[in-house]
């Protein structure tokens, strides 16, 4: 096979990566232990070899290119299964290393995610974890996500989709709320009460709530003047503080139930849910460490519901 990479250009990839993550040529150089003109020259030696620019580059920061998103994504990738390869070789496998990028709805984060990090890290300290918490779908080229827990699965047949759980939904409201406005015990009845609304960030529409009526699934548009978008805790929130109904995940709000801070309602109609599933590239491209977090997340969460 005909050589195409010699080993400064090799070098310059890897410089050139680490400046795209850590966001500055110094930054990188630090991390190399080499001068920040020299991350500048290997960046400018890519430039010349492709022909587009990689970086725009300001006098108080850089930031990636179009062209320089893709070819960074595409060199990470690369970088990752040549060290994985080594691993393997060297008998080092058993031990993964390097960062992790996870995105992850706000209550899954809280109540799920969040709770189990601590463990990953003692079990695994060579691994750094970022979280993002949001609910809005990212995309795993554009922005370097290695997992993201989501709602449905992806249409994208080069991702893995793993169920993580399917999150029971319950109907809610305060004891100052009910006193105020009467208990429903009907889903007719919801008519006539405030409903907290959660609009969806992709749609901006309110979701319907989830019930069951004789056994068969009803989803159930609901009013009410007070919404929040992007962020389901607030919901929980707004219930608590008396404002109204509303419909949240079990796992929100179980131990305020127990507390009596809020009131159960019409768990005749109960009993439906709303999937969270695991996404990651497919696993040819997986490194060490997502395979690894991807296992641990699924074990720990099997153990917690069994």
């Amino acid at each position: 096979m005909q050589r195409q990479f010699d080993d400064v250009l090799l070098g310059s990839i890897e410089l050139f990566c680490l400046a795209a993550e850590l966001g500055g040529f110094t930054a990188a150089a630090v991390a190399a232990s080499v001068t920040p003109a020299a991350v500048s020259r290997s960046v400018a030696r890519l430039e010349h070899r492709l022909g587009v620019r990689l970086f725009v580059r300001t006098t108080r920061q850089i930031r990636l290119t179009d062209s320089g998103r893709l070819y960074f994504e595409q060199c990470r990738q690369a970088l990752s299964q040549l060290a994985e390869a080594e691993r393997q070789v060297t008998g080092s496998q058993a031990m993964p290393a390097g960062p992790l990028r996870i995105s992850v709805p706000t209550p899954y984060a809280h109540y799920r995610l969040l709770p189990l990090l601590g463990e990953f890290r003692a079990l695994y300290p060579e691994v750094t974890v970022d979280v993002h918490i949001s609910n809005r779908n990212i995309d795993f080229a554009d922005e370097g996500y290695d997992l993201a827990v989501r709602g449905r699965s992806p249409q994208d047949s080069s991702l893995v989709a793993r169920k993580l759980e399917d999150a029971e939904l319950v109907l809610v409201a305060s004891p100052a709320y009910l006193k105020r406005a009467g208990r429903p015990t009907s889903l007719d009845d919801l008519a006539h009460h405030e409903c907290i609304q959660f609009e969806l960030p992709s749609t901006g529409k309110h979701i319907p709530w989830l019930f069951t009526r004789d056994g068969v699934p009803v989803d159930m548009p609901t009013k009410g003047g007070l919404a929040c978008t992007d962020d389901v805790l607030g919901i929980a929130t707004l219930a608590r503080a008396g404002a109204g109904l509303v419909q949240t995940y079990r796992f929100i709000v179980e131990h305020d139930i127990r507390r009596g801070d809020l009131v159960e309602l019409l768990p005749q109609h109960g009993g439906r849910s709303r999937p969270f599933i695991l996404i990651y590239p497919h696993a040819r491209h997986l490194s060490l460490r997502v395979r690894t977090f991807a296992d641990f997340l699924m074990d720990r969460l099997r153990l917690k519901h069994a």
